[in-house]
């Protein structure tokens, strides 16, 4: 009997794990993972100026890549923003985690069922638990209505030095093809990127052959000369434009969710690291009793960072509805011309009411009228149900 069983061995549960072990080390933990390694196939990002000093504390060790300063590139503005940026990957996070957690994680454990009391694996095992905690990943639901910011990407080694002094997180001087898109690269060594195609679309869908030639053409355009490929990820992170927090929790059926599961992320960005981060501490400060108990901490939690984002849910269906498809980089272009500081407290999802405003006013992105449009929730269910259609 444990009294923590995290399914699903993902950044969320991960952290989470780990943030209990240093402060809750009494706790009998295990993480249950179907595959053969902790974290998938991912790298994470995060700006600094998304946790507090204590967090950054905690999480320094599992961090591979620190630069001080960022780029972005548009049609008509170039800028390097000075706010740090932060990322790992699934593989040094598996190293780490195996070293932090290795005697309580359980891989190559692929599940079939979750329950409040227990975790039932393929081939007939079960795992009993006290709390049961859902850490499985994004799940489609029809209570949430869904734009995507969907990438493909390879880390790349190249034939010499790339000559760059920090990540280029949006270039949007390449041609949208019907999307808001954009290249994002990061300098993993000297002569190491990852470069990925990234695209703010209203479906999830991917095609790698287009994807994976768009990226070698960038690379060439910037002067680089590619030696091998590495390799690869992809994948397709939920933006938010509405939908129901409570009807969504209810199809929970009683059991804890966790991280993206639980619609923990940033609502514009899809970025889930400073969200986990934070739920991490949340649950290593609380007193986890059987898993009813941890369902009403999680779900209130969830659904309080649900209310607190629905400004950017606004945003998002400004974005997706009333910006046309090929101009929706004049939306973000405008926006990286604003303040530093107002671009840092967005991402930390700590914008002011003065922020607030000072996004929406000015030349506005978009047609005044289509904007308002775009006000109620249902303009977000009218558009996912056209789509889906």
């Amino acid at each position: 009997m444990y009294d923590v069983i995290f399914a699903g061995g993902g950044l969320a549960s991960c952290l989470t794990a780990y943030r209990l072990r240093q402060q809750q080390p009494g706790l009998r933990l295990l993480v249950v993972e179907g595959a053969a390694s902790l974290g998938g196939n991912h790298t994470w990002s995060f700006f600094p100026t998304d946790l507090s000093p204590a967090q950054l504390d905690w999480i320094d060790p599992l961090i591979l890549h620190r630069w001080q300063s960022y780029e972005v590139r548009f049609p008509a503005l170039s800028r390097r923003l000075g706010t740090g940026y932060r990322s790992t990957n699934s593989e040094f996070f598996h190293m780490f985690m195996m070293g932090a957690l290795g005697d309580c994680v359980r891989l190559d454990a692929p599940i079939e069922e979750v329950d409040v009391t227990s975790v039932g694996l393929r081939g007939g095992e079960t795992l009993h638990g006290r709390c049961i905690i859902d850490g499985r990943g994004p799940m489609p639901s029809r209570h949430l209505m869904l734009g995507f910011q969907k990438f493909t990407g390879q880390v790349l080694q190249l034939e010499t030095e790339h000559g760059l002094e920090g990540p280029i997180i949006m270039d949007a001087t390449v041609p949208q093809n019907g999307d808001y898109r954009f290249l994002y690269t990061l300098p993993v060594g000297p002569r190491e990127l990852l470069v990925e195609d990234t695209r703010y679309s209203n479906t999830p869908d991917l095609d790698f052959e287009a994807d994976f030639t768009a990226i070698a053409d960038y690379v060439v355009k910037q002067g680089w000369s590619v030696a091998a490929a590495i390799k690869e990820e992809q994948g397709a992170l939920p933006i938010t434009l509405g939908g129901d927090i409570d009807a969504f929790f209810s199809d929970a059926n009683g059991i804890p969710r966790i991280g993206l599961r639980a619609a923990l992320f940033h609502a514009t960005t899809g970025y889930s690291f400073a969200e986990a981060v934070r739920t991490a501490d949340f649950l290593a400060e609380s007193e986890l009793g059987n898993t009813a108990d941890v369902f009403q901490l999680l779900s209130d939690r969830a659904k309080r960072h649900w209310s607190r984002q629905a400004y950017w849910r606004l945003l998002n269906r400004m974005l997706f509805i009333a910006a046309v498809p090929d101009q929706r980089w004049f939306v973000m272009q405008r926006f990286y011309g604003l303040h530093q500081s107002l671009i840092e407290r967005f991402y930390a999802g700590q914008s002011t009411l003065s922020d607030k405003l000072r996004i929406l006013t000015g030349k506005p992105p978009v047609a005044v009228l289509r904007a308002l449009r775009c006000l109620p929730q249902s303009s977000a269910a009218a558009h996912t149900i056209e789509v889906a259609n």
